[in-house]
């Protein structure tokens, strides 16, 4: 009788250690995108790193995990259509954050036999079905900015923040200027954006201006295998500019959790 009577006094100590180990759990900073986000070491013959490889150090470990999920040679569609975001999906919460860049690779062709990972040009609700070899299945594909907005309202769903990147620029130069994509994928990141009440950072512009002021010569210490990948010195300036944009623009409470 006397254990009977122990069991719900048992039950509810287990809820309330359940309950406060829910509580004390740490927002977690999600990371998602390409090459220029995670690519390797910074070792090794190519030598190149992205910048969401860097970035933990500015933020205050005690307090919030960093989990960088972006992976080379992804797209906008290709994160969703290989599962990577479902992964992300199930253990988003509330009060967690989505950093988001995609673009270098949507601009690739839908169907190709290599990889079929191209998006449609633009923000607008096009689609077109098409036959995906990788997958070896038909396949709907949608607009760059139809895949950036289920990532968007997604995330919301969890009630977390999402916070949109437009990409990091390539080693291209015009008139002693980095090419920007201002007419592009850097536009559209930013029309999402607005359009669903995410958190913007204009990556694209932000970095093209540092590039700008070093110069070409400077820069291109920066690409040691190609125009589009970064070492880890170039991956590092990147991250410091993410790093200070997170703090000016301060989505929900993650100035707190900055160095």
């Amino acid at each position: 009788m006397k254990h009977m009577k122990l069991v719900p006094v048992l039950l509810l100590t287990a809820f309330i250690a359940m309950a406060f180990a829910v509580k004390k759990q740490k927002p977690v900073f999600y990371i998602i995108g390409d090459s220029t986000v995670k690519n390797g070491d910074g070792t090794g013959k190519n030598n190149q790193m992205g910048w969401g490889t860097v970035i933990a150090p500015y933020f205050d470990s005690t307090k919030i995990v960093v989990s960088n999920h972006a992976i080379g040679g992804r797209s906008s569609r290709t994160f969703i259509t290989e599962g990577r975001w479902k992964k992300v999906l199930e253990t988003l919460k509330k009060g967690d954050y989505v950093i988001i860049q995609f673009g270098h690779n949507d601009a690739s062709p839908l169907d190709d036999t290599a990889r079929a990972r191209g998006t449609i040009r633009g923000i607008g609700a096009d689609s077109m079905q098409t036959y995906n070899p990788i997958r070896k299945m038909k396949e709907v594909v949608y607009s760059y900015g139809w895949y950036m907005r289920q990532y968007v309202k997604e995330t919301k769903a969890k009630r977390a923040i999402p916070i949109i990147c437009s990409l990091v620029p390539r080693n291209n130069w015009k008139d002693g200027k980095v090419v920007r994509s201002d007419s592009s994928y850097a536009l559209w990141a930013r029309q999402i954006a607005a359009e669903e009440g995410a958190y913007f950072i204009e990556l694209n512009e932000l970095v093209a201006a540092k590039y700008d002021a070093m110069g070409a010569a400077a820069v291109k210490n920066f690409f040691p295998a190609d125009n589009t990948h970064t070492n880890l010195p170039g991956a590092e300036l990147n991250a410091s500019i993410v790093a200070a944009e997170l703090k000016r623009i301060q989505p929900g409470k993650l100035k707190r959790y900055l160095k």
